[in-house]
């Protein structure tokens, strides 16, 4: 019998597709947040997706467990996403 549910890195795939749900949201208002061009649409919803593990994994070592629900998960991810940003800001310079 096949397995529908296959775990993957510690995730299942429901997993992973909340987390690519959940970064496509924190990219798409981290684009809106963020001051200047940004980097476009689809760089920005990777940034989120990144930001969602970010956030996510600075929550779990400051001992944050995230029982929050949807909003809780948003908000890490959107607060990992603009820390990510403005590093990558940070690191390119200011581009014209």
């Amino acid at each position: 019998m096949a397995r529908t549910n296959q775990i993957i890195g510690g995730l299942s795939m429901h997993g992973y597709m909340w987390w690519i749900i959940v970064g496509l949201i924190a990219g798409f208002i981290t684009g809106k947040l963020m001051r200047g061009n940004g980097f476009g649409f689809f760089v920005d919803i990777l940034v989120g997706i990144a930001g969602a593990c970010v956030g996510g994994f600075l929550m779990r070592k400051l001992g944050f467990i995230g029982q929050g629900g949807l909003v809780y998960t948003i908000c890490i991810a959107v607060v990992g996403a603009l820390l990510l940003t403005a590093l990558f800001r940070l690191i390119a310079g200011k581009r014209e």
